[in-house]
């Protein structure tokens, strides 16, 4: 018989990953427009921003910030007129942090043909207090198989941003001790 510890009173019980997944639709216009007469690529990064937002407050049950993007990736041009459908679900969590994997779609206003994935992003959030201070997230609970492939990989995803910072960090205390400075 194996003994477990026990959870912290103060334990936050974790959440499925159904239960913050959220979908952003938004007719694209002409003021969304760029040069080219494509959707400009930050309106997409705006909706894409946005909708992260949302699935990182709910699945923190209160504030939450962008920390950063990864890989944010445009596989087709938007069109003015198409209708985009950002999806988002929270793929992982840490104490205070929470990588939100973004999948955008477009179709046709007016047509009945089926979206088509036309980028994707991976944001990590921080949860905050109403200090600005990082609080305790609740951990995903991953359901599907997707789910579960999702954490994983978001796992290597985290650990290849934390080698990529401590490289650079390295890099300029090096170049600090041999007096090359930025």
């Amino acid at each position: 018989m194996t003994e477990q510890a026990a959870a912290p009173e103060d334990a936050i019980p974790g959440k499925p990953t159904s239960a913050s997944r959220t979908t952003l639709s938004h007719i694209m216009t002409a003021g969304d427009a760029n040069l080219l007469g494509t959707v400009h690529g930050g309106v997409i990064m705006k909706l894409v921003d946005d909708v992260a937002g949302a699935v990182a407050g709910r699945h923190s049950g209160g504030p939450a910030v962008t920390a950063s993007m990864d890989e944010m990736v445009f596989l087709e041009p938007v069109h003015v007129g198409d209708l985009v459908h950002v999806k988002a679900q929270c793929n992982w969590t840490g104490r205070s942090s929470m990588e939100i994997g973004v999948r955008v779609l477009a179709e046709r206003w007016n047509e009945s043909s089926p979206a088509t994935q036309v980028g994707s992003a991976y944001l990590v959030f921080a949860a905050v207090d109403a200090d600005g201070k990082p609080r305790t997230v609740p951990a995903v609970i991953p359901e599907t198989e997707r789910d579960k492939r999702r954490y994983q990989e978001a796992q290597i995803r985290r650990t290849h941003r934390l080698a990529r910072r401590r490289a650079i960090k390295e890099l300029r205390a090096k170049r600090i001790a041999e007096g090359i400075g930025d």
